[in-house]
C-alpha cells in the first residue's frame, strides 16, 4: 500500500487558486441555480454550497465532500464538480467539514454526518428526493463518504443508517491503510498509534452486508492513494454479496480523476458518465 496522502499538500499550496479558477471558470454553466453560503451548523459555524437545476423535481441528490488529507481544501474550489452535476439534473451539496488538527475523526466525521442530514432534511425543498441521496468524496472526502456508508455509528448520530442512502461514490477514496506507516505523522495523530484503534477509521473493516450500492473509481497511475484501496474494498462488498461496481482507468493520476469532471479539461477519464450512469441504475425511491 502506497498512500503518500502528504504529497497532496504541495499540489493544493500557493497556486490553488488559479488552479481551481481555472476548474471553475471552463465549467460555467447555464440552467443552473447556485445557492451558496448556507449555514448546516451555526455552533461550528459551518456552511454549504447548493447546485441546482432550476426545474428540479424530485432529482437525485448527491453530497460530495472535497479532499485535502483531511487537513485542508475549501468546499469553494469544488464549484466545477457541483455545476457538472447539476447541468445534468442532479443536485449537488458541498459542505465544509472541520479538519486536523482542529479535529480528529470524531469530529470531521460529525459534521459530515451533520451535512447528509441536512440534505436529507431539505431534499424536497430544493427540489430532491430524500431517498434518492449519495454521499460521493475524492480521496480523504472519499474516506469520509465511505465511513458514513460503512459505520452505522455516523449516522445514527443523526436518525439515520446506511442502507438509507441511495448509494456512495468514491473517486480515489482512502479505505484500507491499517497500520498506518511510521512517516504518516498527521494520519498517525488523527487516528491513532495503535492498529486496532486506526481500525475505527478503516472503510474496509466495517463491511458487514448492510452497505448501500459503491461505485470505485480510481485511475491505475495514482501516486498519492494507491488503487489497492478501491480493489480492496470493493472485494470485501464482494464477499458480502453486495452490489459495487469498481472501474480503474488506465493513465490517470490522482487529481485527473476527479478534474475530468470539468470538461474540455482533463477530458481523457469518462468521471462524470460513469458517476451519472450509477445513479440512474440506483434510484433510490425513483
Amino acid at each position: 500500500m502506497a498512500l503518500s496522502l502528504l504529497a497532496l499538500l504541495p499540489l493544493l499550496g500557493g497556486c490553488e487558486g488559479m488552479l481551481f479558477a481555472g476548474l471553475n471558470t471552463t465549467n460555467a454553466r447555464s440552467g443552473i441555480e447556485q445557492r451558496r453560503n448556507i449555514t448546516f451548523d451555526p455552533l461550528r459555524h459551518l456552511a454549504l454550497d447548493v447546485y441546482r437545476p432550476r426545474q428540479a423535481a424530485h432529482a437525485p441528490v448527491v453530497v460530495f465532500f472535497h479532499g485535502g488529507s483531511w487537513v485542508q481544501g475549501r468546499r469553494q474550489w469544488y464549484r466545477f464538480v457541483g455545476t457538472a452535476l447539476a447541468a445534468q439534473g442532479v443536485i449537488a451539496v458541498i459542505p465544509d467539514y472541520r479538519k486536523y488538527p482542529q479535529v480528529k475523526l470524531d469530529g470531521f466525521m460529525q459534521d459530515a454526518a451533520q451535512a447528509v442530514a441536512w440534505a436529507r432534511e431539505h431534499a424536497a425543498a430544493l427540489g430532491g428526493d430524500p431517498a434518492d441521496l449519495f454521499v460521493m468524496g475524492h480521496s480523504s472526502g472519499g474516506h469520509i463518504a465511505a465511513l458514513l456508508a460503512t459505520d452505522p455509528e455516523w449516522l445514527a448520530a443523526v436518525g439515520m443508517r446506511p442502507r438509507e442512502l441511495a448509494g456512495f461514490i468514491g473517486l480515489a477514496g482512502v479505505y484500507d491503510f491499517v497500520p498506518i506507516p511510521a512517516y504518516e505523522t498527521d494520519m498517525l495523530a488523527m487516528f491513532g498509534h495503535d492498529p486496532e484503534q486506526q481500525l475505527r477509521a478503516e472503510p474496509v473493516h466495517y463491511v458487514q452486508g448492510q452497505e448501500p450500492p459503491m461505485l470505485l473509481l480510481h485511475g491505475t497511475t495514482d501516486r498519492e492513494v494507491d488503487p489497492s484501496n478501491s480493489r480492496s474494498l470493493a472485494r470485501a462488498m464482494q464477499a458480502r454479496h453486495e452490489d459495487v461496481e469498481l472501474r480503474l482507468y488506465p493513465g490517470v493520476g490522482h487529481s485527473p480523476l476527479l478534474f475530468a469532471m470539468s470538461r474540455p479539461l482533463h477530458g481523457h477519464a469518462p468521471t462524470l458518465q460513469d458517476i451519472l450512469a450509477f445513479i440512474r441504475a440506483h434510484p433510490g425511491s425513483r
